[in-house]
């Protein structure tokens, strides 16, 4: 009788890719895990139980189909599994390594609720489409036919490709305009290479560009060129800009220099990993060397800016958050390895104000968490009479980010934006109050994950294809 291939969480612990190790991996910025090899690959996707109700997938918001893949790959039919993953997720590699898994798909996984420990389904889904990348499963992107109709994408982050993608496949003539002199958006400069190394971003944009996507880098819409202007040459426009702008302290001294925002400080040592001149980065205001560095937030941005900064040579980094670790919005996975690598955690903190120009150290005050707020998190509180000094050469302010004035930006009052300044859509089709005009990933949700643009992203692409094919449909009746 043949061995069972599935449910061997009973007898399989749950293993996790190797890591280097944390002296070593901090001084550089690669990727800090290994691949699986095929063997571990399959023994891992095994143990999955192939439950009735797959959590993985329900709390997955592209609704991968992990179960299948999982077993796919334990079975040894690899290029199955990837043909799968694929169907549903536009860049699974990018998911792989970079979404939260720890409070997505494997923090809802049935049997590490019950003690099993989790499968490793985002180390399984990172080998899956390397290897097809390797082996040359990953075909080019060949339209069935060509259509007339042009879109314009503003945005070339997660959301902005994932929809460019799909609406290339489908044959439409698409242009992607970016503020950046590279494609990506924050998966080329907002995320470190130890995360996501830039070459498997890199190649997903030569795959577009290769499919005649056409990419119109360096581009500021508003200034280069005007929104009405592109609205005007295409037959619709998706918007996909992502936030950019930071949230500020709004404390004594947060004027002074060597207090910087992380979107600065991330490109900055993104920039240099290119090759690239970076001045503020050679004149020390966004390198980290040598200095005591202080993070303020909690989130994941605050987590790759602590680790770059070890990477940079830092003498000392404190991540300072105002509510305990079971409460920060961050991936435990990434204050694990922060701590591993030298970080310090100072949870229950927060700066009240900044001495010195440039900065010489930050003042301190205690919090402790109070009754729950409007969302169920415990409010902070003050502690009075419990600040403190801390030293610091370097201020990193990781505390979110807001959307930019779009209609004042792009000189066009009629677009509709919420009270939090992000752009209003009809959430079901990812539709404007403009006509032809769609929205998805940050823009409209404010601060979120990747693998929720990309989902945006697809979801914006049918209702795109469903807009332009109206016309026809109207002639018809």
């Amino acid at each position: 009788m043949a061995k069972q291939k599935m449910l061997q969480f009973v007898t399989t612990a749950k293993e996790m890719p190797q890591k280097r190790q944390a002296r070593d991996r901090a001084q550089d910025f690669n990727e800090i895990y290994a691949e699986f090899a095929d063997r571990k690959a399959v023994e891992q996707a095994s143990r999955c139980s192939q439950c009735g109700v797959p959590y993985c997938q329900s709390h997955c918001p592209l609704h991968n189909n992990i179960p299948d893949w999982l077993r796919l790959t334990a079975e040894g039919r690899l290029q199955e599994a990837y043909q799968l993953s694929q169907a549903t997720n536009t860049f699974p590699e990018i998911c792989g390594r970079i979404c939260p898994q720890d409070r997505l798909c494997e923090g809802n996984c049935v049997i590490e609720q019950s003690g099993h420990g989790t499968v490793t389904i985002g180390a399984v889904e990172k080998y899956i489409t390397d290897t097809a990348w390797e082996k040359g499963w990953v075909h080019p992107i060949e339209p069935a036919a060509e259509r007339a109709e042009s879109v314009a994408v503003i945005g070339a982050g997660p959301g902005g490709l994932a929809a460019a993608d799909a609406l290339r496949r489908a044959g439409v003539q698409v242009t992607v305009y970016d503020r950046h002199d590279r494609a990506g958006g924050l998966l080329t400069y907002g995320i470190p290479g130890f995360k996501l190394e830039k070459d498997v971003v890199l190649r997903r944009v030569a795959q577009l560009e290769d499919a005649g996507v056409e990419f119109v880098l360096n581009c500021n819409v508003g200034t280069d060129i005007s929104f009405d202007a592109i609205r005007g040459k295409y037959d619709a426009v998706l918007i996909a800009t992502g936030v950019y702008k930071t949230r500020d302290l709004a404390v004594p001294g947060a004027e002074a220099a060597g207090i910087v925002r992380a979107i600065d400080y991330l490109t900055a040592s993104n920039r240099v990993s290119f090759g690239d001149e970076v001045p503020a980065y050679e004149s020390g205001e966004l390198n980290a060397s040598g200095k005591r560095v202080v993070v303020i937030g909690g989130g994941d941005t605050a987590m790759d800016c602590v680790r770059t900064a070890i990477r940079q040579g830092a003498t000392s980094v404190k991540c300072l958050y105002r509510r305990d670790r079971a409460n920060m919005p961050g991936s435990q996975r990434e204050v694990q390895n922060a701590e591993e690598e030298g970080v310090e955690f100072v949870w229950l903190s927060a700066p009240k104000a900044f001495s010195g120009d440039p900065v010489d150290a930050v003042t301190v005050q205690k919090m402790r968490l109070g009754l729950p707020d409007v969302s169920g998190r415990q409010s902070p509180e003050v502690i009075e009479g419990a600040d403190y000094a801390e030293g610091a050469d370097l201020v990193v302010q990781a505390l979110g980010f807001e959307p930019e004035d779009l209609p004042a930006q792009w000189d066009e009052p009629e677009l509709e934006v919420t009270r939090w300044g992000t752009v209003k859509t009809d959430f079901a089709r990812h539709a404007t109050n403009l006509s032809g005009v769609f929205a998805v990933g940050d823009i409209v949700r404010g601060a979120s994950l990747v693998v929720w643009a990309i989902r945006d992203g697809r979801e914006a692409a049918d209702s795109i294809l469903e807009y332009l094919t109206q016309p026809a449909q109207v002639a018809a009746e």
